[in-house]
């Protein structure tokens, strides 16, 4: 059996069902692994040991007695700490939040609860989801696991650091101007912003109203669809979720991508910004990659990055201050520095800059539109910039507006965050796969196809995984 701390969802799952592996004994080694390898890397905010070999207990015996939930059933999952989860802490990583309780389930933890997957712990995030790895709140930031010293990418970076450390198999974060798909990016690991709609933000601390999604983190690509079908579907407590029924992306997850047609938006990363050249190596060898099995590649336009950058950042701006203003007007000094610094911008957007930053958004989207008439999907990167050193705040600070990803935030359409090889120095790079609103069984299947053919995700092969410190080789003292 493959070692337990790398074991995929989907072929766990398989061998729960089959009675061959215990769900207790499956929690068990990744509460051990939390145990000895997490002081390292800080992905996790909280341990739910208790609850979690509860509920693989109770997933055991539901099992035995042949009533199967599916996919998840006996599954190990985390979840950033902006869900909230019935009688447990909701802290955002937040002085703020010290002491709040949850008094329901978010609708997605809810939905992993019933379909019997067991909760590990909630991980940690930027402040509030925004702002960076910050030195100055209650708990410190997440690590990179391929280099400590190195951004994990965020805001969902625990979510990303723990997935890549084998410390769980499946997890969630949120997305608003990237934040699933850039931990994704920094950290080997595939990474989705479904549909706006898609999935219910019910239960979610909200960064942003109009921009925010929640999306899957696995390790490969048919685990990410098995979790995103688990989450997603109409939830009535939302008035953003869609009536829309939830497409089967397993259906023809493996049924190959030829004379698919897929967009190469080159522009943003040879014109409009300047990119890492491994970064841009890793994308070009991928785009061979989609050609050898049989796509039909060609390059799209669309307006320039930077007319982009400007309308997410202008609407993130009012819609998060918006959201904290009583607490940065009354109690600025309990935030974090980088979050102060992020949010406080956006008590000077005027109202008309807010509604003009809302029109050019609904053209940009129906721009996006019209490039996609013929295409199936198209791709770009996802990061411009290589993961910079974790303390370096400016570095840091120009990574967040050095990339694409937030372009699929401005449109709501799907776009999921693929590794695509390694940097010279060993980083993970990634490009991302984007397409219609709805999209997701063709975004599945041609990150399916790239990566089975590509052979560039983590899994049990100790090659494809990066080289921990140990509890025997503790961190150094922060």
């Amino acid at each position: 059996m493959t070692d337990l701390a790398w074991l995929a969802v989907a072929e766990g799952s398989a061998l729960v069902r089959a009675g061959k592996l215990s769900p207790v004994e499956w929690t068990q080694a990744l509460l051990d692994r939390v145990a000895a390898v997490d002081p390292a890397y800080n992905s996790f905010l909280a341990v739910t040991a208790d609850l979690a070999l509860a509920q693989a207990k109770q997933a055991e015996a539901e099992i035995a007695k042949g009533e199967w939930r599916g996919p998840m059933h006996g599954v190990p999952y985390a979840a950033k700490d902006i869900f909230d989860v019935e009688g447990l802490p909701t802290t955002c990583h937040s002085k703020i939040r010290i002491g709040h309780r949850a008094r329901f389930d978010a609708f997605t933890i809810r939905r992993l609860r019933e379909a019997g997957a067991v909760l590990i712990g909630k991980t940690a995030l930027h402040e509030f989801a925004t702002g960076g790895p910050a030195f100055d709140l209650p708990w410190p930031p997440a690590r990179n696991p391929w280099n400590r010293d190195r951004h994990p990418g965020g805001s969902s970076s625990g979510s990303g650091a723990a997935l890549a450390a084998g410390l769980v198999p499946a997890a969630l974060g949120t997305d608003t101007g990237g934040s699933v798909r850039n931990p994704a990016t920094c950290c080997g690991i595939v990474g989705i912003k479904p549909t706006y709609g898609a999935v219910s933000l019910a239960g979610v601390f909200p960064l942003t109203h109009s921009l925010d999604h929640v999306g899957p983190m696995t390790r490969n690509v048919e685990d990410n669809a098995i979790l995103y079908q688990a989450i997603a579907g109409h939830d009535p407590d939302d008035p953003t979720s869609t009536w829309r029924p939830v497409d089967d992306c397993l259906k023809d997850l493996k049924s190959g991508i030829k004379g698919l047609r897929i967009g190469v938006i080159e522009h943003f990363y040879t014109e409009d910004a300047k990119a890492d050249p491994d970064q841009v190596r890793g994308i070009n060898a991928a785009i061979d990659v989609l050609r050898r099995l049989g796509a039909r590649v060609r390059t799209v336009r669309l307006s320039p990055l930077p007319l982009w950058t400007d309308c997410n950042r202008t609407i993130h701006a009012s819609e998060a201050y918006a959201i904290h203003e009583r607490d940065l007007q009354s109690r600025p000094e309990d935030f974090a520095m980088l979050t102060r610094n992020r949010m406080l911008p956006g008590a000077f957007v005027p109202a008309s800059k807010y509604i003009k930053a809302q029109q050019l958004r609904a053209a940009l989207c129906r721009e996006f539109d019209e490039a996609m008439q013929g295409l199936d999907a198209v791709v770009t990167l996802s990061s411009l910039l290589m993961p910079c050193a974790i303390d370096d705040t400016a570095a840091v600070l120009r990574t967040y507006d050095q990339q694409c990803r937030l372009v699929f935030n401005v449109t709501g359409t799907a776009a999921i965050s693929v590794p695509t090889g390694f940097s010279a120095d060993g980083m993970p790079l990634a490009m991302q796969i984007a397409g219609r609103s709805f999209s997701e069984p063709t975004i599945y299947r041609i990150a399916q196809a790239y990566c089975e053919a590509a052979g560039t995700c983590i899994g049990s092969d100790p090659k494809t995984q990066p080289k921990l410190i140990s509890a025997a080789r503790p961190a150094a003292a922060e």
